[in-house]
């Protein structure tokens, strides 16, 4: 009796047609039978929301001609995407979830802020093994093919030996020549943040607005770090945990008197 071909599930946050999700279907459509689930407009920044107070819907689309997997275009998050492929879609569970290529970096504090990386984690609370994978290149136009054997060699690897319990990884890519790409590094985050600020403006009818700009910092010198490896012409990838508790923390809070 023939195996059956891996079920990867397929989501992004920069919507069902950027150029990254394309690439990334190409890709996992060599390793195992791809069903797309989708946003069908831009979610970037949108961490873990879900939709509880609009309704959902999710639509079977062809997005080009040729294709032979399943695509569902989805109104809401990308957490929303994966959860309506789970529950609602899918007829058994995935043996991957991938999520990107993102548009722009996912690497450091900018994990916990990523749709990208939010909807891989929330196919992580499932048991399933997850990759959120993001190219340092904000462009539409960004070209992805150097990112193609590294992305399809961690998935590979991903869907042979799985992912310790509670982890998921998040791998980022420098935007550089395929030949200049250096290796991967497996590496811990960054200790950096942002230095936000917000440009108050007018608009015409007199109403004050903002807009949120900001610089990031990155004051962690340590070169085990996802940011050193990315500057240095690495891919990063960060294995990430969904249990936030601070175990260390655990002794401490213990001793305050809280009768």
């Amino acid at each position: 009796m023939a195996k059956k071909k891996p079920l990867i599930l397929v989501t992004n946050d920069d919507g069902i047609t950027a150029p990254g999700i394309r690439m990334l279907i190409e890709v996992m459509n060599t390793l195992g039978d791809v069903c797309v689930v989708a946003p069908d407009s831009p979610q970037s920044a949108m961490g873990h929301a879900i939709t509880i107070n609009d309704t959902l819907y999710c639509d079977k689309v062809r997005v080009l001609e040729d294709q032979t997997h399943q695509e569902y275009s989805c109104s809401g998050t990308p957490v929303d995407c994966v959860k309506l492929a789970v529950n609602e879609i899918l007829k058994r569970k995935p043996d991957l979830c991938v999520s990107g290529i993102n548009h722009g970096s996912n690497s450091s504090i900018n994990v916990i802020y990523s749709g990208t990386m939010s909807a891989a984690v929330e196919a992580g609370t499932l048991g399933i093994p997850s990759i959120g994978f993001s190219l340092l290149d904000y462009s539409m136009d960004a070209d992805f093919e150097p990112a193609r054997s590294f992305v399809k060699s961690i998935a590979t690897q991903c869907l042979k030996k799985g992912l310790p319990t509670g982890v998921v990884l998040n791998v980022n890519i420098p935007k550089l020549p395929k030949n200049e790409i250096k290796g991967i590094k497996v590496c811990r985050q960054a200790n950096a943040h942002w230095e936000e600020q917000f440009d108050k403006r007018v608009n015409p009818l007199g109403r004050e607005y903002y807009w949120l700009t900001g610089e990031f910092v990155n004051e962690d010198k340590g070169e085990d770090t996802d940011e050193w490896a990315l500057h240095n012409g690495y891919i990063s990838v960060v294995p990430v945990q969904f249990d936030l508790t601070a175990h260390h923390a655990i002794k401490d809070i213990n001793t305050w008197d809280l009768s």
